[in-house]
């Protein structure tokens, strides 16, 4: 008896695992599918390597918004206050460089700090004055939208100082391109070798080795197809350097520290984890801090992209957030996401806004097409769920 059960046991992990595994796999299936249908209907001009570029730059501002959102998210929590504070972060940033001439390191450095600071003001009303998230981030979309439009003026800040500008428009040299590329292949190769070592370590389970093998031979294929099409045009965008960093860090963070499972143990049941011993006011204050710095992040990379800052920056980015997190696999419920996922679904996103700018296509279609995926995406995972 206690066989059959240890037995039924490891069969539903092993399903949960393949579960979790397949959600990832149709992800970036649809993607695939998305390219080649834009591809087809552009005849060819989508995957040009001047378009991909494009389109990677195009995800950055999203994806870095998402990987901030997921975390969010998956405390069972939500922040619709990101798209204003990135239009006001970036505005101030211009602001200080334009108008007061300031450095612009030294702009974006107190762009930053005051994205953690307005993160900290949403986190601590949240967990220390127990005002749900919803109704504290939707004041803070309207009160930092009104202090932009009051601080600007309404006027649009621009140009920017050549040292603001060169974190979102400068390009990484070929040979920088394919230094970065042997660089990902020795940490591709280090990561999957040392987490079999680390399994084998544990006794647990180990895959056949020729699946971490194919693993591996996948990811440097296309870490070398990735640089290789970047530098037929003008090089790796630094942005997206910066994009794929924090990706990283991130999913590090989320998946490898006791921060970020007690992240997931709070979205999972918070009552328990308030039980073990999980301090989770403590770490609501921080996720929003964390979100408020990404967010800010964000603004300074597009103000930098676009060369000036408006009031108008953002709007509506709160909402392309939460869909890439949603899309990429995230659980509005709380306790599921990941930081991959989210980069994924904001790449999505980018590539339908893309792609019908390309056919173009009436502006209303790509509400319409992104918002019918974002409702696809939830249906999908309540039906999950419910099996």
């Amino acid at each position: 008896m206690i066989k059959s059960d240890k037995t039924e046991k490891d069969i539903i992990k092993r399903f949960s695992g393949l579960n979790l595994n397949i959600k990832l796999y149709t992800m970036v299936l649809a993607l695939v599918a998305i390219w080649i249908i834009f591809s087809v209907a552009t005849d060819g001009n989508f995957i040009t390597p001047r378009n991909i570029s494009n389109l990677l730059r195009q995800t950055t501002v999203t994806g870095i918004l998402a990987i901030g959102m997921v975390f969010v998210i998956i405390a069972g929590q939500i922040d619709l206050s990101v798209g204003s504070l990135l239009g006001l972060t970036g505005g101030i940033a211009a602001i200080l460089n334009v108008w007061y001439n300031l450095n612009g390191l030294v702009s974006i450095f107190v762009a930053l700090i005051i994205g953690i600071l307005l993160g900290l003001w949403n986190g601590w009303w949240v967990a220390y004055r127990n005002v749900p998230a919803f109704i504290v981030t939707l004041a803070g979309l309207l009160v930092f939208r009104g202090i932009l439009i009051g601080i600007s003026k309404g006027y649009t800040i621009a140009p920017l100082s050549t040292d603001f500008q060169f974190i979102g428009q400068a390009y990484l040299t070929p040979s920088s391109g394919y230094i970065l590329g042997v660089v990902a292949v020795f940490l591709v190769i280090y990561l999957v070798l040392n987490s079999r070592k680390t399994k084998a370590k544990y006794n647990l389970e180990l895959p056949p080795l020729w699946i971490d093998m194919l693993k591996i031979a996948i990811l440097i294929f296309f870490i070398g197809l990735f640089i290789f099409i970047l530098n037929l045009y003008r090089g790796v965008p630094l942005s997206v350097l910066i994009l794929l960093i924090l990706m990283l860090v991130f999913s590090y963070i989320s998946s490898k520290t006791v921060f970020g499972r007690r992240v997931y143990a709070i979205g999972g049941n918070v009552e328990a984890a308030k039980l073990s011993g999980i301090d989770v006011k403590k770490i609501t204050l921080i996720l929003f801090a964390l979100n408020g710095l990404l967010a800010a992040f964000a603004g300074v990379l597009l103000t930098s992209t676009l060369n000036a800052a408006s009031v108008s920056a953002g709007q509506n980015a709160e909402l392309d957030a939460i869909a890439a997190s949603v899309i990429g696999g995230a659980s509005l419920s709380g306790g599921v996401g990941t930081v991959f996922g989210a980069v994924i679904g904001a790449l999505v996103m980018a590539s339908i806004d893309n792609g019908m700018s390309m056919l173009n296509s009436p502006p209303f279609w790509q509400f319409v097409v992104k918002g019918l995926i974002l409702l696809i995406a939830v249906w999908v995972d309540v039906i999950s769920k419910n099996k």
